[in-house]
């Protein structure tokens, strides 16, 4: 989905399925991720229109070669997003920046802006747990995301291993997300050691025996089905709120 409309639909379709979250980029005319917050107030605004608040907006921060951490800290401050996902190397990628990013942190608390720290390496765990341990997020528990994989699949299964074994140890709220069709090991992974889930074609378009999933919405009945099993309930978005609030 990419359009005002098509993520109001999507929201409606991942609802049904079970989602609590959706996971939001906008898109310039070039089709290219944008972080311009008149493009973010019409998909939230189109998507508040279908389902209320029934689902929890979580607005994407990401740099992907384009936006500056001081580009991707301005526009949470103007929009003010229910939610927002944040890549810790790109906010603060060392001790230079630690002050911001404790700044930022106590501002969004105050808003009751609720973010998710995006993990990808272990110099990423070892870095956010370093804050998280000093106070730096205004949280001793914040939720967090472990990347598994890569697009171009090429991060060594050592280095997937220790992340998920970085999962079991959490001290905190934790899901993770992979790509093409390992995006379902990490869904089971989650399932079976008290995580959540990210799952969208942001990451993968295809099912586990190599078919193309038929919208968002499959890969969110295949999480719910896969809690199930694992006597694992599925959140809605009140809960999601009460868990964090």
């Amino acid at each position: 989905p990419l359009s005002p409309g098509e993520l109001a639909k999507c929201a409606e379709e991942i609802i049904d399925a079970g989602a609590s979250i959706i996971h939001l980029h906008v898109r310039d005319e070039q089709g290219v991720h944008s972080l311009n917050v008149d493009r973010y107030r019409a998909a939230i605004a189109a998507i508040r229109d279908a389902v209320g608040d029934k689902i929890i907006i979580q607005a994407t921060s990401e740099a992907v070669g384009r936006y500056s951490r001081q580009e991707q800290v301005a526009m949470v401050r103007e929009l003010k997003p229910e939610a927002v996902s944040l890549a810790l190397r790109e906010l603060c990628p060392g001790e230079d920046e630690v002050g911001e990013m404790a700044d930022f942190a106590k501002w969004m608390t105050q808003e009751n802006i609720f973010p998710q720290y995006i993990l990808y390496d272990e110099t990423d765990y070892q870095h956010f747990d370093d804050y998280r341990r000093r106070g730096i997020f205004d949280n001793d528990r914040p939720f967090t995301l472990f990347v598994l994989g890569s697009y171009r699949n090429d991060t060594p299964e050592k280095d997937v291993a220790q992340l998920k074994q970085r999962t079991r140890q959490a001290a905190f709220p934790w899901a993770v997300c992979g790509f093409g069709i390992n995006e379902a090991d990490a869904v089971i992974h989650a399932a079976q050691n008290g995580g959540h889930i990210r799952v969208g074609f942001e990451n993968n378009i295809w099912r586990k025996e190599g078919e193309p999933l038929l919208n968002n919405a499959e890969m969110i009945k295949f999480c719910a089905d896969t809690a199930t099993a694992e006597n694992r309930p599925i959140a809605t978005a009140g809960d999601i709120r009460n868990l964090f609030s």
